[in-house]
């Protein structure tokens, strides 16, 4: 309990319908208005989504990444789309090694577009709605404006130079050469424009039926006017995306990754992000007994903080796009694996640095040596970045979505006339061509943001979802270790002190590596940084609620009532709202 004394900050959301937890408190609404109209949580999933893109351009856009996963009650089936966009197929390593060196920010970096393909494909596929009633709230938000947050412009005054230096973002977020303040009216008529001229789209087609619709609407970003001026563009910038690239690019429907943690099963996307760390994680601490630990005590954090550089040692070794390169799943998500890794956890000292990755092959009946890893020496001291923002819905059928999404201005310009960057998560990959993770031409990048969907005794437990780049895999384990070891209400589990290890090269480009640091949020006692040094570690404190530690979003079904119980993180604007 907090020491005011109230069982938490915030008063839980509760439902008995429907449910939408979401990154902004103005999605939030656009997706409970979703929901209200007779949506289904995909319709209204895809609403908040676009609502977030809308209202934090800091943190996301509609042209950038948003991997999704999904429950159907009807079919009981759970399904995933990869929502992340591909390298042009004209960038090779050699002509990045040759002309940069690295992977520079810019136009560069540009992967074609992920996001708004996963919206419709997931509208398409498993929604109820048109995409010009799904897209109505955030139209409404672009065109008329909302009141500027203050995480929004001090993401702009921290990027200042970077925006000043590109026309279409200093227009947009320097208007008259001044930057835009708190509480100031902020208008996207151009991104407006692009919704519009979508809406067209889908209105021409509206006789061959909805899901046609939908797919025109697509084709109008990916084939029509929104593509030709995001090529030209990056192209006058110097680079490599092509037309034939957006119109030969779509989103991949696949079956999720599964992993099971102390009677209740959870649900990630694939290798082509960070999302099977979050099992591999949770295999290994499930061998301790968390629940004889003093929680956020110096012996529980280090357990878990060791586990997580094993786990990610694993995922730089081993993750990659599944197209291009064998990746061990089978192997590394096996109880049998856990146990044999978990030997290499030390209770008594941390690994100063990256541990070496394990060898999972022979856990899937391989006979293969273990990867090479990281070469540790040569990554930069740089600092850490952070975006991205999640949504999460349940409606009253038992449907569950959840999605997290990202790309924000800071990287890549925006595209005058469009309103919108060109996605800019190639900034995600190595130019080591003994990683699998290395760049290549049409190779999806492995990216960090991660849905997941738990569910126990067979039924739906929780969609859960937050942002924070590499403290995302480790904000959704101690959020569900917090629910299920510790009894914590929802908001309570995302409530609780943070923690985070950096003692692994960071997922953006130039791979930010802290050999040995755990960052604590200041509501953890002092006694505990002082255990943790005497681990090993090196104890890094952070701000009592800082959004370097992710911003949870998440809806519980009470196993008892069948009710909804909404987690929306302080650390950043997440609001919960229900019916």
């Amino acid at each position: 309990m907090p020491p005011n004394g109230i069982p938490s900050y915030r008063f839980p959301a509760r439902g008995s319908n429907h449910m939408v937890v979401a990154g902004h408190y103005l999605a939030a609404a656009a997706g409970l208005r979703i929901l209200e109209q007779g949506g289904n949580a995909i319709d209204a999933g895809v609403a908040s989504g676009i609502a977030v893109n809308v209202t934090m351009p800091h943190w996301t856009s509609f042209a950038g990444v948003a991997p999704i996963i999904i429950y159907l009650a009807g079919e009981d089936e759970v399904v995933t789309i990869s929502g992340v966009g591909r390298w042009p197929k004209a960038a090779t390593l050699e002509y990045f090694r040759d002309t940069y060196g690295e992977i520079p920010v810019g136009v560069a970096r540009s992967a074609v577009p992920g996001a708004c393909d996963a919206w419709l494909r997931a509208l398409e596929l498993y929604g109820t709605m048109t995409f010009e009633q799904a897209v109505q709230p955030a139209l409404e938000l672009a065109e008329g404006g909302f009141p500027a947050s203050e995480s929004f412009v001090s993401r702009i005054k921290d990027h200042e130079k970077f925006l000043s230096a590109n026309p279409g973002s200093r227009e947009l977020f320097l208007p008259d050469g001044k930057r835009l303040e708190l509480g100031q009216h902020f208008v996207q008529k151009d991104l407006a424009g692009v919704f519009h001229g979508m809406i067209e789209a889908e209105r021409a087609c509206s006789g061959g039926g909805r899901e046609a619709g939908v797919h025109a609407a697509r084709d109008y970003f990916y084939k029509g006017d929104v593509a030709e001026k995001m090529v030209r563009f990056a192209q006058e910038q110097g680079g490599l995306i092509t037309m034939e690239d957006f119109a030969d690019f779509s989103v991949k429907v696949e079956k999720p990754e599964t992993g099971t943690y102390n009677g209740y099963t959870l649900f990630t996307c694939g290798p082509w992000c960070q999302g099977p760390s979050l099992i591999e994680v949770l295999n290994l601490i499930e061998g301790y007994d968390l629940k004889s630990m003093a929680h956020n005590s110096a012996e529980y954090i280090h357990i878990f903080t060791e586990a997580v550089k094993l786990a990610f040692s694993d995922r730089d070794a081993y993750f990659g796009d599944p197209e291009f390169v064998e990746v061990p799943m089978a192997g590394l998500l096996s109880k049998e694996y856990a146990a044999e890794r978990r030997k290499t956890l030390d209770t008594s000292k941390a690994w100063p640095e990256l541990p070496p990755p394990g060898n999972p092959w022979p856990f899937q009946g391989v006979d293969r040596p273990a990867a090479r890893g990281v070469n540790v020496p040569e990554l930069a001291a740089a600092p850490m970045m952070s975006d991205t923002a999640s949504t999460c819905a349940v409606d009253r059928w038992g449907n569950a979505f959840a999605a997290t999404f990202s790309d924000s201005f800071t990287a890549t310009p925006i595209v005058p006339g469009l309103g919108l960057i060109i996605s800019s998560r190639g900034g995600q990959s190595w130019l080591d061509p003994e990683l699998p993770n290395c760049m290549g031409p049409w190779k999806r990048p492995r990216i960090t943001p991660n849905p997941a969907i738990a569910f126990k005794g067979g039924k739906l437990f929780m969609p859960f979802a937050t942002p924070g780049t590499d403290a995302q895999v480790q904000a959704m384990a101690q959020m569900f270790v917090n629910l299920v070891d510790f009894g914590r209400t929802p908001q309570q589990a995302v409530e609780e002190p943070r923690f985070n290890s950096f003692s692994f090269p960071g997922s953006y480009w130039p791979h930010a590596y802290h050999p040995g640091m755990v960052q604590l949020e200041g509501r953890i006692a002092e006694e505990v940084g002082a255990g943790l040094t005497r681990l090993g570690h090196t104890v890094e404190w952070c701000p009592d609620w800082t959004w370097d530690a992710g911003g949870l979003c998440g809806i519980m079904v009470n196993p008892k009532w069948g009710t909804l119980e909404g987690a929306a993180d302080l650390r950043k604007e997440c609001y919960a709202i229900g019916g």
